[in-house]
């Protein structure tokens, strides 16, 4: 299976993404937005799993290859490729298909809980609510039409939402890593201001170890979601 991320700065990559797909032997590519790197070839493409940064959707003045990047997300969709997207990807997701991104009432940034909809109960995605991911967010999406809502939080009423089988959309952070967050805390340090839903630096490392393990297993779930019903074809 040939999976292609997009990538929109150094510091925010695959994470806890990257060791699941080679485990299986999958081929890995990536898109690196800040180096001009090219595009795949969409008859090639599995996947696409469009990653985070600290940029929003609607920047193209400040970064204009997201118009490429918007353009190639709408096909990959209309072409019924796997799609998944988190924080910034999951963004750009929910604009191709029309709904409203915007600055959210507050940002959202450390270890909180996330509850399950009854739509995501019944679904593949998830198998266990609440559980506490990693949240690095400011901006947040309407949900589009036609989209499942399967999450939300006291910080962000739409914490993620599925598009069709193969199209899902999570504004948490599955893929959080001990090294990923640490690049967060490191290049997004100034975003630490204070709020009801920020938490300090101390405070998410102290966490980490008590929500981490958890975490992996969510980001295993999903994935093996998207892998399952890509061999049930």
């Amino acid at each position: 299976m040939n999976v292609h991320s997009f990538e929109h700065v150094p510091f925010e990559g695959l994470a806890g993404i990257d060791p699941w797909l080679k485990n299986r032997g999958h081929s890995v590519s990536r898109t690196r937005f800040w180096l001009n790197d090219p595009t795949p070839d969409m008859d090639n493409l599995d996947w696409l799993i469009v990653m985070g940064g600290p940029m929003g959707v609607h920047d193209e003045k400040i970064h204009p290859w997201l118009r490429h990047e918007k353009r190639f997300i709408e096909q990959a969709i209309k072409r019924e490729k796997h799609v998944l997207g988190i924080c910034l990807g999951a963004q750009l997701i929910a604009d191709v298909l029309g709904a409203r991104v915007s600055t959210g009432k507050e940002p959202e940034i450390g270890w909180f809980p996330v509850s399950l909809t009854a739509n995501a109960i019944r679904s593949r995605w998830f198998h266990s609510s609440p559980f506490v991911p990693f949240h690095w967010h400011r901006d947040s999406f309407a949900l589009p039409h036609g989209a499942i809502h399967l999450a939300i939080s006291k910080g962000c009423e739409n914490q993620a939402f599925s598009y069709g089988d193969r199209v899902l959309a999570l504004q948490f952070h599955p893929d959080s890593t001990a090294e990923s967050i640490d690049h967060l805390l490191l290049n997004c340090a100034d975003d630490l201001v204070p709020g009801t839903y920020v938490q300090s630096a101390e405070e998410i490392r102290n966490m980490q170890t008590q929500f981490q393990p958890n975490l992996e297993g969510i980001l295993h779930s999903v994935l093996e979601a998207f892998r399952t019903e890509v061999v049930a074809q």
